[in-house]
């Protein structure tokens, strides 16, 4: 299996950082995302199947997700979090997160052996947003384009930052817990107008990861710039700047809602297509 051998080449960077980095991903049928009980079960299937530590079991944080987030926490399990969009959402993603270690704690297990990030989607918000803005028109609008999908990560990043400074995370931490990292996903540019590193060098706070796409990962490797920490100092903008959006119009519940939609379309989309071309493959025959 692919993903297990990508799990044996990561293994020594795994083991030099005490099981903080050196992940590999595996998702779920993302057709099982509105199912609770099937995500559960497929969920432990892949895990087993595996049979590797630093295995992350990717869910997308669906509604029906969030019980099998915790599900697959309180056994033990390693979870990406995927597709969160919205930050109530995130909230949600958080507490099903520490419920998970509660339950897994209170069953004996080694919260230290248990990893997850929160995959906070970025660019896509911008996207969406601008295309609001355009249609709405005017000055006022038009200025506040390529600002929302920032503004929306660094509170995220915020509600992290709350959470773990909680007498709720402190037990579990003196448990040996480690915290749900912040993942900045979808961090290639859509807008070619935009600087083509900017979910790289607007998202930088210590803890957190970021996925860059390959096109980013060369452009910032040429002329990216890391300038320190670029989250903290900026929540109070980022919160002013969300309330701008609803004050020209911009209906935020709506902009999330639709991205979650399109998003499980898109997973849907692809894991089908990936089907169909490992079907093609197999009848071929050896080349």
């Amino acid at each position: 299996m692919v993903v297990r051998a990508g799990c044996e080449v990561l293994r020594p960077v795994h083991d030099r950082t005490d099981g903080v980095d050196g992940k590999v991903s595996i998702e779920i049928d993302p057709r099982l995302a509105r199912d609770t009980d099937a995500t559960v079960y497929q969920t432990h299937a892949l895990w087993n199947e595996v049979g590797q530590p630093n295995l992350m079991v990717r869910i997308p944080a669906t509604v029906e997700g969030l019980p099998a987030i915790t599900a697959a926490i309180a056994r033990g399990i390693s979870v990406n979090v995927t597709l969160i969009f919205a930050l109530d959402r995130y909230r949600q993603v958080v507490n099903a997160f520490a419920t998970g270690l509660e339950q897994a704690w209170r069953a004996g297990r080694d919260l230290s052996d248990i990893h997850s990030v929160a995959s906070f989607f970025v660019s896509r918000v911008d996207t969406e947003v601008d295309r609001r803005l355009d249609a709405i028109g005017g000055e006022e609008a038009i200025a506040l384009k390529g600002r929302a999908a920032v503004a929306n990560a660094r509170l995220a990043h915020q509600i992290h930052e709350g959470f773990v400074a909680g007498p709720r995370w402190q037990r579990l931490a003196a448990d040996g817990a480690h915290p749900q990292r912040p993942l900045w996903a979808s961090t290639g540019v859509k807008d070619p107008t935009y600087p083509d590193t900017m979910y790289v060098t607007e998202l930088v706070a210590p803890g957190t990861v970021n996925t860059m796409p390959g096109g980013t990962l060369s452009a910032f490797a040429d002329h990216g710039l890391v300038k320190g920490d670029t989250v903290h100092g900026g929540y109070e903008a980022a919160r002013e700047h969300l309330d701008s959006l609803r004050h020209v119009g911009v209906n935020y519940a709506d902009v999330t809602e639709t991205l979650e939609r399109e998003g499980m379309a898109t997973f849907e989309s692809s894991w089908d297509e990936f089907g169909r071309t490992v079907a093609r493959q197999l009848e071929a025959g050896p080349s």
